[in-house]
């Protein structure tokens, strides 16, 4: 594959972007960004939580823009990348509820979470959306690959890109969640 394919295919993807809201209704991505920079600006105020998750690269992800948010916006966030904790909940309870049990014990309403998953059918990711939700939680996907991908119905903003190949994917994810990061002036 030629560099200009690649570049070609993120620009696709990243141009084909759909959002969504918990009904299914598209919403325009500008106005989308506002809805979730919203979320995050009521957290800095409050004082309520960011939360981050994902697997693999998009574990990386979550690490890296929980950190960024919470720098630029002045919202506390977490992450679940602690191996201690993930492996004892791995151990213990199976790999699919590392992030819910942590959630569970954490999450209060009107906090978010932001679940990143290239497929958007990771187990683990679905489980913490849906704790998400229960708990009266914001949740905020970022999904690729399939457009009937099982995180895309789970929250109450979803953004979809079509990329084909998960570097694409994580890529475009990134692009996104810089993106958001850009909505803030750093916070003091």
């Amino acid at each position: 594959m030629r560099w200009t394919d690649s570049l070609s295919g993120l620009t696709g993807a990243l141009s084909a972007l759909a959002v969504t809201d918990a009904q299914g209704k598209t919403l325009d991505a500008d106005a989308a960004f506002e809805i979730l920079s919203g979320w995050v600006r009521h957290c800095a105020q409050s004082k309520g939580r960011l939360y981050f998750v994902g697997n693999g690269a998009s574990a990386s992800m979550a690490s890296h823009f929980a950190a960024d948010i919470a720098k630029m916006s002045g919202a506390p966030a977490e992450v679940f990348t602690d191996p201690a904790l993930v492996t004892a909940i791995g151990n213990d309870d199976g790999y699919e509820n590392v992030f819910a049990i942590p959630l569970r014990q954490r999450m209060r309403p009107g906090e978010v979470l932001m679940a990143v998953s290239s497929s958007g059918n990771s187990p683990n990711v679905l489980r913490a959306a849906e704790a998400a939700r229960e708990l009266g939680g914001k949740v905020a996907t970022f999904s690729a690959m399939a457009p009937g991908n099982k995180l895309r119905a789970l929250g109450d903003l979803n953004f979809y890109i079509p990329a084909k190949t998960y570097g694409m994917a994580e890529s475009g994810h990134a692009a996104l969640l810089h993106h958001l990061v850009d909505l803030f002036p750093k916070a003091s």
